[in-house]
């Protein structure tokens, strides 16, 4: 349960050496959500920063459980744990459906993600990555600390993404790379046109966890020189299963091919593999997928279905191979009959002059079973009104995909990981509408 710092990384090589697994707690958790996660994971040592109060998280943890400083010992002088199957991390999903499940990671899942990663990402000891991204995430683990160190090349941990100083350690650092998500890219392109850092460091900033527009993608690179590479994968498949290739057509709005020695495919509701160009659940297979999650072997039987991980995104493949993201299975609006993909509506909204993100939920209806409602937030210093908000969707969608209403806001709740948690637009359209 600790923040960005070295000893995370320490703490996790010590346990794996030993043989033991970790669980990584994001610190910000309450006592009920941190208690929940070390009580299902079966945790027996508790690792944080002296001197935080965490009375109630200790006291969730087996009566054996090494409470205390952990003191200097003599040096481990066995031989390290070295089984491929052995469990080696325990992820808990963000709750978008109820309590966290843990995901179980063994180390051939994590080597296998590693390989992959270093491949597909040209990674070499030459490299030198900056992490912004939580450690207690699958993607600050294995693309920003596993990938590059297995690699033989250089990682700079940072507490937190700081806007305020983040081209400032570019400049300092020179990285070669890094991982974020597109929130941070969003904010980084709004920044004042005085702004010009020297980023020449930079080969490439990867961009996953949610999806980004394609405007985005471009802007940012014709702004800073160097480009946004997007990517896709779950905690479930140890963090990435497509990224738009580095030597090759990078298709802006999607996210790329499969990784070398994984496989996708789109399927209907029956399971049906789906042509290029439909619509449909995306499935991933490949060494990388989970073993399953943790106590839950009902839970997992639905999830992995004959070695295919039913991620429950809903995407669609082009004639080149190249998936795009449209939506969660659960997220997908159905207003009289039509489907209705929030991400679409969500692109041409954040296309409008000085908008900086959005994000479109479905609420009940009587008549239409569901319709769209759609949330926006403006860059620092910009401001629209809601009538060129609409004009701008209806130049751009058909009528029944525009939102019934739209909603201004200073700025979108996110969850930990920085993706925006519309489980709290629902509750405050629910407040809204009552």
């Amino acid at each position: 349960m600790l923040p960005n710092q070295v000893e995370f990384v320490v703490a996790m090589f010590a346990a794996w050496r030993l043989g033991a697994a970790i669980t990584p707690i994001n610190p910000a958790l309450t006592a009920t959500e941190a208690i929940h996660q070390m009580s299902d994971s079966g945790a027996k040592l508790l690792i944080n920063v002296s001197g935080v109060a965490v009375i109630d998280h200790v006291q969730a943890l087996p009566a054996a459980a090494l409470n205390g400083e952990v003191q200097y010992g003599a040096k481990y002088a066995a031989q390290p744990a070295d089984d491929a199957a052995a469990l080696a991390l325990l992820i808990y999903t963000s709750g978008t459906t109820g309590l966290p499940k843990g995901v179980m990671l063994d180390h051939a899942n994590i080597e296998a993600m590693a390989d992959m990663s270093r491949q597909a990402m040209q990674i070499a000891s030459t490299d030198h990555c900056l992490l912004v991204l939580p450690l207690f995430h699958v993607n600050g683990i294995v693309a920003s600390i596993l990938t590059p160190l297995s690699a033989g090349s250089r990682v700079t941990i940072r507490t937190r993404f700081d806007i305020e100083t983040f081209f400032a350690d570019v400049e300092q650092l020179r990285p070669t790379y890094f991982s974020a998500v597109p929130t941070i890219y969003a904010l980084l392109n709004a920044l004042p046109e005085q702004v010009k850092p020297d980023a020449s460091s930079l080969r490439y900033g990867i961009c996953g966890a949610a999806p980004a527009s394609a405007e985005l993608l471009t802007s940012f690179e014709s702004r800073y020189g160097f480009p946004l590479v997007e990517g896709y994968g779950l905690s479930e498949g140890t963090c990435a299963s497509t990224i738009n290739p580095f030597n090759g057509v990078r298709k802006a709005g999607t996210v790329g091919v499969p990784f070398q020695g994984q496989r996708i495919a789109i399927v209907d509701a029956s399971g049906r593999r789906l042509a290029p160009g439909a619509t449909g659940e995306v499935l991933v297979q490949g060494p990388n997928v989970m073993r399953g999650y943790v106590g839950k072997p009902e839970e997992t039987k639905k999830t992995i279905v004959d070695g295919w991980l039913h991620t429950g995104d809903l995407g669609r493949i082009d004639a080149d191979g190249y998936l795009s993201i449209v939506g969660r299975l659960k997220e997908m609006i159905i207003r009289g009959g039509e489907n209705i993909y929030p991400k679409e509506i969500e692109d041409a909204l954040t296309a409008a002059p000085g908008v900086l993100e959005a994000a479109v939920i479905g609420a009940p209806h009587e008549t239409l079973g569901e319709i769209v409602i759609a949330y926006v937030a403006y860059r620092a210093g910009h401001a629209g009104t809601l009538a060129e908000l609409n004009e701008h969707c209806a130049a751009r969608l058909t009528r029944y995909k525009r939102p019934a209403a739209i909603h201004v806001i200073g700025s979108l709740p996110k969850n930990a990981v920085g993706k925006i948690d519309k489980l709290k637009l629902r509750t405050m359209w629910e407040q809204q509408s009552t």
